[in-house]
């Protein structure tokens, strides 16, 4: 998983790979969803604003939970903090199968909800204060990974069931969107197994003046040398004036407060889970069946993964930046020819797969991991855990809006104008990437701090 050229890449992979778990649940939470979504509107009548409401549950939880990871993470550490967030995926996968009726299963969404905005903020910024510079970049894209692999699987899993409830002798109806939630569970206890595994982060304990179990870690990621270097630099930026989270509100501050919020923001805006919670409702509208209009979703999953590998093999080689303009720029031309097409009525058969299935490639390797680097990269350690806090609430606040009035404006504008609407909130975020983001690759996280202070 990390580059031999880490000192104890295995003790680095098994860290990596327990904080990703986060992301994993992130995504199969995500997606499950729109499996669920035919069979309860179905059971429970659901008219467009309840189904809004419904979908949209969970990132009202995520609001939530985000709010208070920041204040969270800096008292309680990184560690508890994503073992928290493990024991709310569990109570929601649970509580979501048993769930008597619309409104238990919409509270256990917001429990769930809660789970995922804590590890949106958690996961991805412990990587990247245990990373070191040269494969940091590489080493949170996998948590964006681990999100297109849960939403992989929440594809898989929903057609495995879906199929299951066809047979004769299968599962009824009301069992189907049940099992979908219920097998949440398995990875659930997985992060919490291995979350009670993993070490505190080294700048957190620094944070906390802990200097000596935080150079522990470190020299058992980084080697004696490279971990001494690290420590001092560590040393320094703590030594120097603390930033305070009101700082982040003015002077030069608050312009990369105002790009992570704005990256965040768009990443959402430009549709991706429209996409991801609707797919099935968006290609039965195009003649596709339930089952497969759940077959293209897989395929939708399987090329948000691979690309994602791009972004994995490449950011830390070629940067940030580039990849943010080659990816929202396709993803910008991808939009367009969706609308177009649906405005033409072409939306018959697979051709109006392709151009969404360019978009996903498209924000694979650009938007979906890329964000995750660069808002975890440009605040400095003492409000690090705030300020990305700040920045992934604006993403699942965006996320909200697009879940709950997605279905409104496909019923009253139709999918071309609101694909439309996608295509130019990513182009204000193309200008964005081009003219306001810096490139960070391969720098310590002190000295992007030094740069954007």
């Amino acid at each position: 998983m990390i580059a031999p050229s880490v000192h104890n890449f295995r003790y680095l992979s098994l860290i990596t790979l327990t904080a990703i778990l986060g992301g994993f649940l992130f995504g199969f939470d995500t997606a499950v969803i729109s499996g669920v979504i035919p069979y309860v509107r179905t059971i429970w009548h659901m008219d467009a604003m309840l189904e809004g409401w419904f979908v949209s549950s969970a990132l009202a939880g995520c609001i939530v939970g985000v709010s208070v990871s920041g204040w969270l993470g800096d008292r309680l550490g990184r560690k508890k903090m994503m073992l928290l967030s493990a024991l709310l995926f569990m109570m929601s996968a649970i509580g979501c199968a048993l769930a008597p009726d619309i409104w238990w299963l919409i509270v256990f969404r917001l429990v769930g909800g809660a789970g995922i905005g804590a590890a949106s903020v958690i996961s991805p910024m412990y990587v990247s204060e245990l990373a070191p510079a040269s494969v940091r970049g590489k080493m949170v894209t996998f948590y964006q990974l681990a999100i297109t692999i849960g939403i992989l699987a929440a594809y898989f899993s929903n057609v495995m069931i879906q199929r299951a409830g066809e047979t004769e002798s299968g599962l009824s109806n009301d069992m189907v969107w049940r099992w979908m939630f219920g097998v949440g569970a398995v990875p659930a206890l997985l992060f919490i197994v291995m979350s009670c595994m993993i070490p505190e982060s080294p700048r957190w304990l620094a944070l906390k003046g802990n200097y000596a179990a935080a150079q522990h870690i470190v020299t058992r990621i980084s080697g004696h040398d490279a971990a001494v270097a690290e420590m001092d630099m560590i040393r320094s930026s703590l030594a120097t004036a603390q930033v305070k989270l009101a700082d982040l509100f003015r002077g030069r501050y608050r312009q990369w407060l105002i790009i992570g919020v704005l990256l965040a923001a768009l990443s959402q805006f430009s549709g991706i889970n429209a996409v991801i919670y609707y797919g099935p409702s968006l290609l039965e509208k195009a003649g596709f069946g339930l089952g497969e209009a759940l077959g293209g979703q897989v395929t939708i999953g399987i090329v948000n993964t691979l690309f994602t590998l791009v972004a994995i093999y490449t950011i830390d080689k070629h940067g940030r930046k580039p990849l943010l303009l080659w990816g929202i720029g396709g993803a910008v031309i991808s939009l367009l020819v969706t609308s177009l097409l649906f405005a033409c009525n072409i939306t018959n058969g697979w051709l109006i797969l392709l151009p969404i299935i360019a978009f996903i490639a498209c924000f694979g390797f650009s938007f979906g991991p890329v964000t995750w680097v660069i808002i975890n990269e440009i605040f400095p350690v003492s409000v690090r855990s705030s300020a990305i806090a700040i920045a992934t609430m604006s993403l699942w606040v965006a996320n909200w809006i697009v879940g709950q009035f997605f279905p409104l404006m496909l019923q009253r504008t139709g999918p071309s104008f609101t694909f439309l609407v996608f295509a130019l909130c990513s182009l204000f975020a193309f200008w964005l990437s081009w003219k306001k983001i810096p490139e960070t690759k391969g720098l310590q996280l002190e000295e992007i701090s030094k740069m954007t202070s």
